[in-house]
């Protein structure tokens, strides 16, 4: 749980970092790649991440516009740059509008009684977790695999 707006950020500035490595890190030719058919693709996990942010924001009383969730962009820059102005939205949202103290505050959530730093400590790993299930499409899809949490196999032996 974040209690302090400082500590968020901080989290935040290098989990966006490391997201946005592993979005740059697909092509439109791979937007497609699922792990099955039937299962998420590149493409929808990116604009997953691109767009569930303002779901979170909403949650804990801010107001950061997204795109359609339903409407997966053909191009992966176009994904990588939606996801660029949602990751700078909450922050500037979140430094404006949110105090230390807001942070402890507790409210109901999908998920029962929480606080906005829960809240927000979960935003992260939300992306967190996505953001694996796609460092394992990239590998398949013959895409390169960015060291975000350290260096990968290939980054090891080269």
């Amino acid at each position: 749980m974040y209690r302090k707006v400082s500590d968020f950020i901080a989290d935040w500035k290098n989990a966006q970092q490391g997201t946005v490595q592993v979005l740059e890190s697909i092509s439109d030719e791979k937007l497609n790649q699922a792990i099955v058919e039937g299962h998420s693709t590149l493409g929808w996990l990116g604009w997953h991440l691109a767009t569930s942010p303002a779901f979170f924001a909403s949650i804990v009383g801010l107001k950061v516009q997204g795109g359609d969730p339903k409407q997966v962009p053909e191009k992966a820059d176009e994904i990588v740059a939606a996801y660029k102005q949602m990751a700078e939205d909450i922050q500037q949202q979140v430094e404006s509008q949110l105090t230390d103290d807001q942070l402890s505050e507790e409210f109901e959530s999908f998920a029962g009684k929480t606080t906005r730093g829960n809240m927000l400590r979960t935003l992260i790993d939300h992306q967190t977790h996505h953001r694996g299930q796609m460092t394992v499409l990239l590998r398949q899809a013959g895409l390169p695999v960015p060291g975000v949490m350290g260096p990968t196999q290939e980054q090891s032996n080269a």
